[in-house]
């Protein structure tokens, strides 16, 4: 526990981190409940912290004041239990009497602490945060309170490095403190919208939430769930948070989106041709590929469908620009470098 905390101390985030990995709230924040910044508590009345736990939002009185802070009033009845409130997690100044609202923490001798430096985020809501630090018990995540809140390695997805931006939701872990995963899956389809005004074509932008070995699910700022099938992503890979424009390829009757990071088939045409003129043209004028190559070598070879391999090869067989023999396919001697 005590290491815990000392963890804690060590990846506090910074003021005003949090205005960097968060997008924009009206868009982006799963709004299951007002946000913090709104949220009422118990009838805007005091909350007395005796049931109080760490990750806990109250609203406290000043009892007294310090060399280093203020003493916020427990509610116990025994002034040994009042909070403190050091200068340095006010973002103004108090006075005695005054109700201050705060988020409650332990400290690295597990004393109740206060701050006024309140996250940005309620249990069970959904954001899009920076990580600030991974360490070898699990990460930090910034979500704009005094201290980056814990991403245990059980509910990280992918690799996950420090400055990534993703996915994650707020809970409490077994022992009432506040954590994140990035397990947010149910979250994001129920605040999901259909793409009703979306045509086939139209570009999109979204974050990478879920990856399933058939492709990958996105979240736009529109609220759309987009799928980019494996075979529709150059390289077939992309990384939990990583955000990407792409095309509209067919709107499903639920109102996802199937998309893809490949251009049109009549773009693509011109740009594989390109690619395969010049592989031929660095490796002296040839390739053993061709019609009769399999599909799975012409996929781990060029990143190409058989059929998008087969339409390029049939544009340069068009333009005179290639030759094919006994599995071969060569450039013509005469054609123009560079040129289709």
């Amino acid at each position: 526990m005590r290491e815990r905390e000392k963890i804690f101390k060590e990846n506090s985030a910074g003021p005003g981190s949090f205005a960097k990995g968060r997008l924009d709230d009206a868009q982006h924040k799963i709004k299951k409940e007002k946000p913090l910044a709104q949220a009422e508590t118990a009838g805007d009345a005091p909350l007395k912290a005796g049931g109080a736990k760490p990750g806990d939002v109250v609203t406290l009185r000043v009892a007294r004041l310090g060399e280093n802070g203020a003493f916020l009033d427990a509610g116990t009845g025994n002034t040994s239990d009042d909070i403190l409130l050091h200068r340095f997690q006010q973002t103004e100044p108090v006075t005695v009497g005054q109700e201050v609202k705060v988020y409650l923490y332990l400290d690295p001798a597990k004393r109740l602490t206060a701050s006024m430096k309140l996250p940005k985020l309620k249990e069970g809501q959904v954001t899009y945060a920076r990580v600030i630090s991974v360490t070898r018990d699990g990460g930090f995540v910034d979500l704009g309170g005094e201290r980056g809140v814990f991403l245990p390695y059980s509910e990280m997805r992918g690799y996950v490095r420090p400055e990534q931006l993703v996915w994650v939701k707020l809970y409490k872990d077994k022992s009432g403190r506040p954590a994140v995963t990035m397990r947010v899956e149910e979250e994001l389809q129920r605040a999901a919208k259909p793409a009703e005004n979306v045509r086939v074509g139209d570009k999109l932008e979204g974050i990478v939430y879920n990856i399933v070995p058939e492709g990958f699910f996105l979240f736009s700022k529109e609220r759309y769930i987009i799928f980019l099938h494996r075979e529709q992503v150059p390289g077939g890979r992309l990384d939990f948070g990583q955000k990407v424009e792409c095309r509209a390829t067919f709107i499903r009757p639920d109102g996802r989106v199937n998309a893809s990071l490949r251009p049109p088939k009549e773009e693509a045409l011109y740009l594989d041709a390109q690619r395969l003129e010049k592989y031929m043209q660095e490796r002296g004028g040839s390739m053993p590929y061709g019609d009769g190559t399999p599909p799975e070598i012409i996929k781990q070879k060029f990143d190409l469908s058989k059929a998008a391999f087969k339409r390029a090869l049939g544009h340069l067989l068009k333009e005179g620009k290639i030759s094919q023999e006994d599995g071969w396919t060569r450039l013509v001697q005469d054609s123009e470098d560079g040129e289709l």
